[in-house]
């Protein structure tokens, strides 16, 4: 990043996940080395759909000090949109941006931007599986992320991102440009994404997720010689981002920077991962250079590794490829052994994982890592969490279709 280009940090959060629902205990869970997979019955289509699986328990309602609904109306939407609303909300609130405070800025200088894939397909999934007929003739109304917007009061720029398991994380660099450039003075940024009956049935048949049934907390083994496929996980993480310089005068707290955002495409395949690491490798070392960081200067990285066979060896080779020698030295795991892989809110999650890990000084473990494939040559933080000092952590994001991406994130001086 230019030296002229402004710092664009992280002030509020607002989650709910199969770890947890605010920041800190999101972070306890990983510090922990909890699972929050269990058993999961889609209940859809006369065939027995069991899976192992992460859901949430509970969404938060959205705080009265952000937004006052209705009674019961949060209930009465639709799970994708509660996934997306409860976490924007509380972002809000814990940024202390409520609109209309006196520290907010006019609600037209605030974007929304949301990561998002098959929105729609899941909307009018949920919608016939109530019994309606919206996939029959899709009812005229605004998209999520605008009713989310015009919900919330927020007037400025909005839109969604779709790049598959990478989404948040698109989101999360397109806000950041929004910010540089000057068009929103903060921007809620995040994703969502939930469980659906079709999409377990579809990646099932892929033989893409994990076949553990019987064990379901021992089914995410991200880079483990005996993984066998990934688990599929929901939830909703959304943030406040703004320049440093406006949170540093009203004196915001900052979880951290979003310092750098590389990015690349290959296209190799709709749904395996690039066996040539070149361009994922590629997007790992943008992002550095974006940071104006070297490899040498990395403490940990949030691995995307899932759990299936090839991409996660994929993703060893594209690491190696990118930090050269550093590559030997830098701890590397994979929260997805925990949270499970929550599709187009993935990325966002493991923003917050790698700000815990910056904030809290401890590296994530990768639970379930019995026995390290020889594929996956890297420095693994097996079963329990290590104490450590984390200033500069980087979160990889690799979508299907060739959506590579990489975050850097580094404590907010």
């Amino acid at each position: 990043m230019a030296a002229s280009t402004p710092a664009v940090v992280v002030t509020g959060i607002g989650a709910a996940t199969p770890l947890g629902n605010s920041f800190g205990s999101i972070a306890d869970a990983l510090a922990d080395g909890r699972s929050g997979v269990g058993r999961y019955d889609a209940g859809t289509y006369g065939r027995p759909q069991e899976h192992p699986a992460a859901a949430v328990a509970d969404i938060p309602s959205p705080p009265a000090s952000v937004v006052c609904l209705p009674p019961g109306d949060f209930g009465r939407r639709s799970r994708l949109e509660q996934l997306a609303l409860g976490p924007a909300a509380w972002a809000i609130h814990d940024a202390g941006l409520e609109l209309g405070g006196q520290q907010a800025p006019p609600p037209d200088r605030i974007g929304v931007i949301a990561g998002i894939g098959a929105e729609q397909l899941k909307d009018w999934e949920r919608d016939y599986l109530d019994g309606g007929h919206d996939v029959f003739g899709p009812a005229n109304r605004p998209t999520l992320v605008q009713r989310l917007a015009a919900t919330l009061g927020i007037g400025g720029p909005s839109t969604t991102v779709a790049a598959a398991c990478a989404s948040s994380g698109f989101a999360l660099a397109l806000a950041r440009s929004w910010l540089t450039a000057g068009w929103v003075d903060a921007c809620l940024v995040g994703g969502c994404d939930v469980l659906s009956p079709t999409a377990l049935a579809a990646f099932h048949n892929l033989r893409a997720l994990s076949r553990r049934e019987q064990h379901p907390q021992q089914a995410s083994r991200p880079f483990d010689r005996d993984r066998d496929g990934f688990v599929m996980g929901e939830g909703g993480v959304f943030f406040m981002l703004e320049r440093r310089a406006d949170a540093d005068r009203r004196g915001a707290r900052c979880y951290g920077e979003l310092a750098g955002v590389g990015m690349s495409g290959d296209a190799s395949h709709m749904v395996t991962p690039c066996s040539n690491p070149t361009e994922a490798a590629r997007a790992i070392a943008a992002a550095l250079a974006d940071a104006g960081l070297t490899a040498e200067t990395i403490d940990y990285i949030n691995a995307h590794a899932a759990g299936t066979p090839v991409g996660d060896a994929a993703e060893a080779a594209a690491i190696g490829a990118a930090l050269g020698p550093a590559a030997e030295r830098i701890p590397v795991s994979s929260t997805k052994s925990m949270s499970g892989h929550l599709i187009s809110a993935a990325s966002a999650f493991e923003a917050v994982a790698c700000l815990a890990a910056i904030g809290r000084g401890f590296l994530p473990p990768t639970i379930n890592l019995d026995e390290p494939d020889e594929a996956c040559q890297l420095v693994h933080v097996p079963h329990a969490a290590i104490t450590a000092r984390v200033d500069i952590a980087a979160s990889n994001s690799f979508g299907f279709g060739g959506a590579n991406l990489c975050l850097v994130l580094k404590r907010a001086a």
